[in-house]
């Protein structure tokens, strides 16, 4: 089982660049078989979720070709069946966004339902009801989501909740129905406009991304295109709080700084330098991280996706900070491994107080998801003496070479798998 072997102690320093956005690269990816033309796609991460999507929609017929690391060709003229029975498309959440692109182009779609991290419910009852009102039976049984429609008319569709994938699940279907679909109540982060973005690219008719209202005036086909996905607002800001969390100076190159603005402002909060530059940001922590209260929100509100690295610099802070989870109910699985890091941490339903210690020391870990793995990281960075996170299979998911990147900036960090690399890693750190 592949381990990171990390000794803490070095603050980060450096130029690190950020990869493509996971969340834009994951329902493009989907939406782009829904032209029978090529389509060309850059700036793509190679992590685990991207590279299983491929190949699911390979599966079904689609030509993908790899034009390098960070570049695909995708054609889905030859598409033969509309069941994606891949059966790693399971473990992860994207799993759903194949069935609006599958059930715009071509009416029917048999996807199987979404896994990924264990932080909560993560309902589909409202793609289900956009389905619905565009004219799609919906079942779900055997593990699977089933829809199928002799046609799909546009429709007025208010989402009871603020939701990425069923806004962009619906958004993706509607492009190709009868009329205009409006989606009220819409989610609007950045990755919903990228997928509303490149839709347009290819012949769509999608107007107010970005906001809580969008309008699709459904199209009859769409066409080929060259699209280049948008920055990874997570992954910067991942780093930027790394560079808190170690009192270190990050230069964060490849960057949206609008989209990183609820994080720049709660790094400023704590007592971090921050300067913003046309597409990159500077990050410097020279003091005492201050406490705050932070709450997660539907953008632009703080990211859900940020609050386990946010606690995690939060836990060095000099008071008591509170943390509350709106999004997802079990995202503080965490705490009990950063707490065997000496975190003084409680948690009370979606509320996690924090009292702020004066270091972390290494412990043997686990990574409970994506985000908080990367956090825990950023904690053994940061801790005193050896530290060993396990299933970084997690991490993987959606970090492109994350310890190699670490490593640039100074860090003594290693992707280790037997105890001998271990007890050799222990050596020659000292």
């Amino acid at each position: 089982m592949k381990q990171y072997a990390i000794k803490g102690g070095n603050p980060l320093v450096g130029e690190v660049e950020i990869g493509g956005s996971k969340n834009a690269a994951l329902p493009i990816l989907a939406a782009a078989v829904m032209t029978d033309e090529t389509v060309y796609i850059d700036n793509m991460p190679d992590v685990f979720d991207t590279n299983v999507l491929l190949t699911a929609l390979q599966g079904i017929g689609t030509s993908v070709v790899r034009t390098d690391r960070h570049s695909v060709t995708i054609n889905g003229g030859n598409i033969f069946t509309q069941e994606i029975q891949d059966d790693n498309i399971k473990k992860i959440r994207a799993a759903y966004y194949p069935t609006g692109a599958l059930l715009g182009k071509y009416k029917e779609a048999i996807v199987p339902l979404p896994g990924g991290c264990d932080i909560g419910c993560r309902a589909i009852d409202q793609h289900i009801k956009g389905f619905k009102a565009l004219g799609a039976e919906v079942l779900i049984e055997h593990g699977y989501i089933k829809t199928k429609a002799d046609r799909l008319v546009g429709s007025h569709i208010y989402l009871d909740c603020v939701s990425v994938g069923a806004t962009i699940n619906i958004m993706m279907a509607a492009t190709l129905a009868e009329g205009t679909t409006i989606i009220e109540n819409s989610a609007k982060e950045p990755h919903v406009v990228d997928v509303a973005n490149f839709l347009n690219s290819c012949g769509a008719h999608i107007k107010g991304a970005g906001t809580d209202v969008i309008r699709i005036k459904g199209v009859k086909k769409l066409h080929g295109a060259e699209y280049t996905i948008i920055p990874d607002q997570i992954e910067a800001g991942t780093f930027m709080f790394a560079a808190a969390v170690t009192k270190g100076d990050l230069l964060v190159k490849n960057v949206i700084p609008k989209h990183l603005e609820s994080i720049t402002a709660k790094l400023i909060e704590i007592g971090c330098e921050v300067e913003e530059y046309d597409d990159c940001m500077r990050v410097v922590c020279s003091k005492k991280l201050r406490p705050s209260h932070v709450k997660t929100l539907p953008y632009p509100g703080f990211p859900t996706d940020m609050q386990p690295q946010i606690a995690v610099a939060l836990a060095l802070a000099d008071g008591i900070s509170i943390v509350t989870d709106t999004i997802f109910e079990n995202r503080f699985k965490y705490v009990d491994e950063l707490t065997r890091m000496g975190a003084n941490i409680r948690v009370e339903g979606s509320t996690a107080i924090i009292t702020g210690v004066q270091r972390y020391t290494g412990a043997d870990i686990t990574a409970p998801d994506l985000r908080a793995g990367a956090a825990l990281v950023t904690a053994a960075l940061a801790a005193e003496g050896f530290t060993t996170v396990d299933e970084v299979r997690y991490i993987q998911r959606g970090y492109e070479d994350f310890h190699l990147k670490l490593q640039a900036l100074g860090a003594q960090i290693e992707l280790v798998e037997d105890p001998r690399e271990i007890q050799k890693f222990r050596l020659k750190t000292g």
